[in-house]
């Protein structure tokens, strides 16, 4: 799929994304399905497409436990598209929506915009030529390994009053962090800043003035008591956590710990972003506008409403291919 925009972070660029969509047939019923593979985690489209021609889910989409027993090992991505595509059939056998089917209000909070990595005057400009598009949350992408980042924050925060997130991508030092978050107090929360697994993780939590948010820290369930050692809260990705099942999971576990949670996506069509949409409710912050960043969505279905990423009220997921 092809981006509107070259998008950038501390560690890449990207003009375009490669999905994994996955098509489950129940007699006359298709459930659909999509995911990200991510490359930092050495999952590419063909590993998941490979992974994807050993599973076997039986004829009965309904026995999540045993279908998810049963499948291979890794590959968390291709394990999310086919966890989204159980889910829309599920929906569709049933006739409802997922975010009904599993007993969740419609509406999530606002999802953030994300203002990539340029420099500072760039980032500023950018900010402002979104300001009619109803977003009512922007994430700044951080980690220039300039000294510059603080001036980031400061170019966009003069041409907006919009409530500011940032995330750096693993781009500081424990020293950075340290020097960069008090002059960044206004933040609502910033995301990695350190590489996953810094030993200064369990400092940079106690000290910070601003709460700390983890993304590459955190994968699955098995992770989240680790990150509250860390963090203050943790960012959820269908694609990172293998769909649907596992996050809401962690969810709930990241509340019974105190944690704050976020929910987060890769570059994805609206198909990839659907599943994320039905499940927001649960969640303290949302960033899912990897759909909006496409030149084209050839999903369409999500509706973005007063700056909420709204699912479908059709059963499933509720988008078709355009």
């Amino acid at each position: 799929m092809q981006l509107a925009e070259t998008f950038t972070i501390s560690r890449e660029s990207q003009d375009e994304a490669d999905v994994v969509q996955v098509e489950l047939r129940h007699g006359d019923t298709v459930g659909y399905g999509e995911a990200a593979p991510v490359e930092r985690y050495e999952q590419t489209a063909e590993s998941a497409v490979a992974w994807l021609e050993q599973v076997e889910v039986g004829d009965d989409p309904f026995a999540l436990d045993e279908i998810f027993a049963g499948l291979p090992p890794g590959e968390d991505a291709a394990r999310a598209a086919l966890d989204h595509a159980l889910h829309d059939l599920q929906g569709k056998l049933t006739g409802l929506p997922v975010y009904r089917l599993l007993g969740l209000r419609r509406a999530g909070p606002p999802t953030s915009w994300t203002i990539w990595l340029g420099d500072p005057d760039d980032m500023a400009r950018r900010t402002e030529r979104v300001r009619d598009r109803g977003f009512r949350r922007l994430k700044l992408k951080l980690g220039g390994r300039d000294g510059l980042d603080a001036e980031r924050v400061d170019a966009v925060r003069r041409v907006t009053d919009l409530p500011l997130q940032c995330d750096v991508n693993e781009a500081w030092s424990l020293d950075e962090a340290l020097d960069y978050l008090p002059r960044m107090a206004a933040l609502q929360y910033c995301e990695q800043p350190l590489p996953a697994d810094d030993p200064g993780g369990p400092e940079l939590k106690r000290r910070s003035p601003v709460p700390i948010y983890v993304d590459e820290d955190c994968h699955g369930l098995a992770d989240v008591a680790v990150c509250a050692e860390r963090a203050h809260g943790i960012n959820i990705k269908l694609a990172k956590s293998g769909g649907i099942r596992e996050a809401v999971r962690m969810a709930h576990a990241a509340r019974a710990l105190g944690l704050g949670v976020m929910l987060g996506c890769m570059v994805e069509s609206g198909l990839g972003i659907a599943p994320g949409a039905h499940i927001a409710s649960l969640m303290d912050h949302v960033d899912l506008d990897g759909n909006l960043l496409l030149a084209h969505d050839p999903w369409p279905g999500v509706e973005l409403t007063d700056g909420v990423q709204l699912p479908a009220e059709k059963p499933g997921l509720g988008v078709a291919p355009a």
